[in-house]
């Protein structure tokens, strides 16, 4: 993954509820920024940077992630408090996604999905447990007539459960939460990409996405690290409970 240093706050994007913004870098890029010092601190970057790279792992759409290296001095002409606050609070590495200008937000009624790829989308979104790919915030765009997932800080939520780095039956449960996927309908194929989708995820590539997490992200150092690629190992294991529960309820 690419480091960018960003050199021009742009604007917020205040329908995140962790105050995400869009940002200039020293590339001359425009990307979305997530803020280490929001809401739910470095988890949901680990999140973001992790659930994406396994998506791009598994030939889904995804927009770029970059490290973004923030100086504290943006925040000197900013008059906005919070947004202040949020800048001082996130010197240092945080994460970037590629802006995507004119796109607009995926429309169930409108869009028309194919059965192939919805069922591709499910499959990882139960796999990551994502919450939030939903009717209400479906978190995909579309872009020059293609399907882009975005914003995967809301997924490996079991993260923010006492005792998860040691509870290896954690990674066995299945994820009840799909039955509200807005794809979850036209995912007709899902058994039959099961074993293609989680044979793409072999222990040296989820090795490789875990390593690129940054160190100062790491609360619990080291094992934290650890802790993540052998729950995201151990779910790939037939059977697999969150395929099976996908299936089930739809």
């Amino acid at each position: 993954m690419r480091t960018v240093r960003v050199t021009r706050y742009v604007t917020p994007l205040r329908e995140g509820g962790s105050l995400p913004a869009i940002v200039e870098a020293d590339d001359e890029g425009l990307y979305v920024l997530k803020f280490r010092g929001a809401g739910q601190g470095p988890k949901a970057l680990i999140a973001e940077l992790v659930s994406g790279e396994i998506a791009r792992a598994l030939g889904l759409p995804v927009p770029e992630l970059v490290f973004a290296e923030l100086d504290p001095d943006l925040a000197r002409t900013e008059p906005d408090p919070e947004i202040f606050a949020l800048i001082r609070d996130s010197a240092g590495l945080n994460l970037g996604l590629d802006y995507l200008p004119s796109s607009v937000m995926f429309d169930p009624v409108v869009e028309q999905v194919s059965s192939d790829l919805a069922s591709r989308i499910v499959w990882f979104d139960a796999y990551v447990t994502n919450v939030d790919r939903t009717v209400r915030n479906t978190n995909m765009l579309m872009w020059h007539k293609r399907l882009w997932l975005i914003d995967h800080g809301a997924t490996l939520y079991f993260h923010h459960a006492e005792g998860w780095m040691t509870d290896r039956a954690r990674s066995r449960t299945p994820f009840p939460l799909i039955k509200e996927n807005v794809l979850l309908r036209r995912a007709g194929l899902l058994a039959a990409v099961d074993m293609e989708m989680a044979a793409r995820l072999t222990p040296a590539v989820i090795d490789a996405i875990v390593a690129r997490i940054p160190e100062s992200w790491l609360e619990q150092g080291p094992a934290q690290r650890a802790a993540y690629g052998r729950y995201l190992v151990d779910r790939l294991a037939a059977p697999r409970a969150f395929v099976e529960e996908a299936v089930r309820v739809r």
